[in-house]
């Protein structure tokens, strides 16, 4: 409990970055910084990887980290693609397809076997990963980069599990789902854009 009270307040001050300071094009010694600071600069990549952990934690057991795990991967394998300059189709919508499939699936709490949810989770990722790849400052350091926007994306995932965790601790599990339920509209919300 004692560190979530410090995580908490991390996570809201690093939300807080906006997306024009995560490419500032510093070079290699900002690298790390900008990647880190990419996924809080958009609501798509909070919401989604947010829902990974909410979803992954609902879901419990091997779950709770390898379907973040998978994401994680394939969010740095779709990097690696987005930086070499290998396109990808559907990108942005593949994005917003994973803010309302994963946020749907918290909000029923579904379980699907380990392996399908590792499949789902590192679709996701790949997507998101390639976002990120593509928009790397040109002078900025591929794997510092990379290890920045791991790095953010593992933590949220780690609110998402703390959110599910502390609403079962507190007898409310609904609120976990609720918030996955958020997620999916939110995803709807977002998926207007493209219509």
């Amino acid at each position: 409990m004692r560190s979530l009270r410090l995580v908490l307040p991390a996570a809201a001050l690093l939300a807080m970055v906006s997306a024009a300071e995560a490419h500032t094009g510093a070079g290699h010694t900002h690298a790390f910084t900008s990647g880190f600071a990419h996924p809080f600069g958009g609501m798509d990549h909070l919401l989604a990887m947010v829902a990974i952990g909410l979803w992954a934690g609902l879901a419990g057991g091997r779950a709770l980290w390898l379907w973040p795990a998978s994401f994680v991967v394939a969010m740095v394998v779709g990097g690696a693609l987005g930086m070499a300059g290998v396109p990808m189709p559907l990108v942005e919508q593949g994005i917003v397809a994973s803010v309302v499939v994963i946020g749907l699936a918290a909000a029923l709490a579904l379980s699907p076997n380990i392996a399908v949810g590792c499949a789902l989770a590192a679709l996701a990722g790949l997507f998101h990963g390639h976002a990120h790849g593509t928009e790397i400052p040109a002078d900025a350091s591929g794997l510092a980069y990379a290890s920045g926007f791991a790095m953010a994306t593992a933590l949220l995932h780690a609110i998402g599990i703390a959110v599910t965790v502390l609403a079962a601790r507190f007898a409310m599990p609904i609120a976990a789902r609720a918030a996955g339920g958020l997620t999916a509209v939110a995803g709807v919300v977002l998926a207007a854009r493209f219509f």
